[in-house]
């Protein structure tokens, strides 16, 4: 390496830059000049500039792919920058907060509750980079029954609130299922997805089913949950959402799913109103208070 100074003492403007091209190598399987341009819109020379930076601070982290023009994290790759999961779930989700942490505060007391199963960072960035480039992972995996080895095609992530699942076709059951990631164990390249495994094939991925929320019936005052929440002027919440996702959220959100509103009013404010739009929704197990 190079006679550097240490990552500290590079200008904020280019630690950021330099902690885009590691997380999109890392996370998407690729960062290319063009990648760093279009975020920063910077010109050609000072992106070349950074990635000719990055890879003197990380020698063994890139190799360049000569056929596509695109550096790839190599197998060795070990992270210059710090980075929490759910900063990179963030990301993932919303599409912001790539740029490198800073050790700043607003002088605003804020603490956030967040989710006690964090799933591995290295496992997710595995699960990621498969999801981009449309490949299928061998993994080992725990669910509440046994331990397996089995062949899976991501292609989205979603999480319900608790936990990151994978949305994937599993070859060992030739269905489409959700795996969560912090019990997958061990990943490894399975070659290419399959067309029949890809998102546009799951109909309960691609469907979508609207949802209508009302303040619980059997609330004693309904006016601090209008407060709550953005009703329309008729009082109903309509909320779209995947079909193979309809559960988790109805879960999450702590919505009465019971056909009379028998479920206790201080525990849901919120009721599910039309029933018959969970028809053939899978995991109605999860909907609180929902019985087939």
């Amino acid at each position: 390496m190079s006679n550097l100074s240490p990552i500290e003492d590079i200008p904020q403007k280019q630690r950021d830059r330099l902690a885009f091209i590691e997380q999109q190598a890392w996370f998407c399987g690729a960062v290319s000049r063009r990648d760093v341009v279009n975020r920063f819109d910077i010109q050609t020379a000072a992106a070349t500039r950074d990635l000719s930076l990055y890879r003197e601070l990380a020698p063994e982290n890139l190799f360049l792919d000569q056929r596509e023009k695109v550096y790839r994290p190599s197998e060795g790759f070990n992270p210059i920058f710090t980075y929490s999961v759910s900063r990179i779930t963030t990301w993932l989700s919303q599409g912001f907060g790539d740029e490198e942490h800073l050790s700043w505060s607003t002088g605003i007391p804020c603490t956030i509750s967040e989710s006690l199963a964090q799933p591995k960072i290295y496992i997710l960035a595995a699960v990621c980079r498969a999801i981009r480039q449309q490949r299928a992972i061998e993994i080992t995996y725990e669910s509440l029954t046994r331990c397996s080895t089995r062949i899976i095609a991501p292609f989205g992530l979603h999480s319900d609130g608790r936990r990151w699942h994978a949305r994937a076709y599993d070859r060992e059951s030739s269905e489409f299922r959700d795996f969560v990631i912090t019990r997958v164990g061990s990943v490894q390249d399975a070659g290419p997805a399959r067309e029949a495994e890809c998102a546009d094939e799951d109909d309960h991925w691609s469907r979508r089913v609207v949802l209508e929320l009302v303040p619980h019936p059997e609330l004693e005052r309904k006016e601090p949950v209008l407060c709550d929440y953005p009703f329309n002027k008729d009082g109903v919440m309509l909320i779209k959402v995947r079909a193979a996702v309809a559960g988790y959220a109805l879960r999450q959100w702590g919505v009465d799913c019971s056909h009379d509103h028998s479920g206790s009013a201080r525990e849901y404010q919120l009721w599910l109103r039309n029933r018959e739009a969970l028809y053939g929704v899978p995991n109605l197990v999860l909907a609180p208070g929902y019985a087939l």
